[in-house]
């Protein structure tokens, strides 16, 4: 079984490409691929770029060339619930994409000729990876006591709807709108939606873990970028390591 391992951001992904071992590099598509052995898994690992395209065409990139068996898209997102806060870990269950809309010709949020306005998660993977979530924040105590002492106690995980698009939800009014219309979210990204699409039509199952970054408010622009850059890529590793060792159990 080969793992396609995606994230938006070199922040994100470093650590992942770092621990990878037996590494094959893969230039295709302006993108950089790296194959080889993460935790005994193998596994095809890329920094996607931000945005819905970007993340699209990186994954049939992933699903026709590579022949990935599975995706799991890693990374940070906002925080639209008041549940979240900085450091909470969100496993997506549906994922929708806030900025379609062709009404009137199809209800809003629709998919056009899929008759779907998100795409779902099955409960299996979400099962596996909220346990691998679970277990990173019991197993990792040095790194959590290392979190309290900035500031994020006792983070924790919800499985919930996530929303992507090619925006940066960076105020209050932004948010509140978004909330308004998809009240079910608990965060919102800029990829995550657009490779359910991609997975969608070629039957490949995907799995969405997102660590919250900030709460996509006027703030949202200098608190994402804090903790990407000191916490992202602890997040992203740690989170993959219990995935693969339940992978490789289940």
């Amino acid at each position: 079984m080969l793992l396609g391992i995606m994230g938006a951001m070199p922040e994100e992904m470093d650590k992942i490409i770092a621990a990878i071992h037996n590494k094959k590099i893969v230039e295709s598509g302006s993108r950089v691929y790296y194959r080889g052995e993460l935790y005994g898994q193998e596994v095809v690992a890329v920094f996607s770029r931000w945005g819905k395209v970007a993340a699209a065409t990186t994954a049939t990139n992933m699903i026709l060339n590579f022949k990935v068996d599975r995706i799991i898209f890693t990374g940070v997102a906002g925080a639209v619930s008041p549940e979240l806060n900085v450091g909470d870990i969100v496993v997506g269950q549906r994922l929708f994409q806030h900025d379609m809309d062709a009404r009137p010709l199809m209800q809003r949020f629709e998919i056009p000729l899929t008759g779907k306005a998100s795409f779902e998660t099955s409960k299996e993977n979400v099962d596996i990876l909220s346990l691998a979530v679970s277990n990173f924040l019991e197993n990792n105590k040095e790194f959590l006591q290392l979190l309290s002492g900035q500031g994020i106690a006792h983070p924790k995980m919800l499985a919930g709807d996530i929303a992507s698009g090619d925006l940066f939800i960076s105020s209050s009014k932004m948010k509140h709108a978004l909330v308004k219309n998809l009240p079910s979210v608990l965060c919102v990204e800029m990829e995550g939606a657009a490779v359910a699409q991609v997975c969608d039509d070629y039957g490949v199952p995907l799995t969405v873990v997102r660590v919250i970054s900030d709460t996509a408010d006027e703030k949202a622009h200098i608190t994402a970028i804090g903790f990407v850059n000191q916490h992202a890529g602890d997040y992203s590793l740690s989170i993959l390591k219990e995935y693969i060792s339940l992978i490789h159990n289940s």
